[in-house]
């Protein structure tokens, strides 16, 4: 891996040098757009509107338009910015772990200690560790002033950098609950189907079908060309799905399913007695005249 930055995290007097590296890569197969009638790559050019010539990267520069006025932004401008200059990862706080909501996070980065000695860098995720606290510390990274949570993975120190408060959208849905009725019986039944799927995660189990795919279509168009049978790549699919009518049974299935699947046997018992509260109304008075009769 290459660094993408270099600077120290400061906490107090403690200042300790640091690499910054990018904690997580795509691997998304890449595609370009074609003409379809010719196969034709299709490209975008950076074309100047006044005089009509297609501009290099290196020499455009940013502006910023107010409506009436427009200022140029050149790259000296902001890199003469102060929180641009600025080296350090500064900790402002140490906060519990939990109080960070998970909404909030966006990029990851590790941390590697970049001096003889490890010492700080070491003392200070031990510390984190001990305490399970999270630091929220401020940096500046290509052009931008970040927040992050400081936090221990494994043996490393990462960051991950936070959305401000003002970018998470705040929402109100109308209240579902006074309108869904769900008996003690479908919760019940829902909770063992939560309990038939529980695991350890492992993140390795799962991987992004979606790709796996392309790939695979991908490959088998350049061995046999552009016409080629999809259903003899990937095999018919199997549609599932329609409107769930009876709640109850599609849980009772789901339940079965999963236990069978897992290799588990379900409990044999007798069929529950129905929910009361599942009864349509005008049976509920038809069951008490029973009772009493008998």
């Amino acid at each position: 891996m290459r660094s993408i930055w270099k600077g120290a995290l400061t906490f107090g007097l403690v200042n300790v040098p640091v690499k910054v590296y990018a904690a997580t890569e795509d691997h998304d197969v890449s595609l370009h757009q074609v003409h379809n009638a010719d196969g034709g790559r299709i490209r975008y050019q950076r074309k100047c509107e006044v005089c009509g010539q297609v501009v290099a990267y290196a020499d455009i520069d940013r502006a910023y338009d107010d409506g009436d006025r427009t200022v140029v932004l050149t790259e000296e401008d902001l890199k003469s910015l102060p929180a641009e200059r600025s080296r350090e990862i500064d900790v402002v706080e140490f906060v519990p772990s939990e109080q960070v909501d998970p909404i909030t996070y966006d990029k990851s980065y590790y941390l590697e200690p970049d001096s003889a000695s490890p010492k700080a860098y070491v003392l200070l995720r031990r510390t984190l560790e001990q305490t399970d606290r999270t630091a929220i510390v401020r940096f500046s990274l290509r052009q931008k002033t970040r927040l992050a949570a400081l936090r221990v993975r494994g043996d490393v120190l990462m960051l991950q950098t936070l959305l401000w408060s003002d970018e998470v959208r705040e929402v109100s849905f109308p209240s579902l609950e006074e309108s869904v009725r769900i008996s003690d019986k479908e919760l019940e039944l829902s909770s063992s189907l939560v309990e038939s799927f529980s695991s350890d995660f492992d993140p390795d189990e799962y991987v992004d079908e979606y790709q796996k795919e392309l790939r695979t279509l991908i490959q088998a168009k350049l061995e046999k060309g552009d016409a080629i049978d999809t259903d003899a790549t990937f095999g018919e699919s199997e549609e599932e799905g329609g409107e769930v009518i009876d709640l109850m049974e599609a849980l009772r299935a789901s339940v079965e399913r999963s236990r069978a699947s897992r290799g588990g046997k379900g409990d044999e018992k007798k069929p529950a007695a129905k929910d009361e509260a599942d009864e349509p109304a005008e049976e509920k008075p038809k069951r008490k005249r029973a009772k009493k009769a008998s």
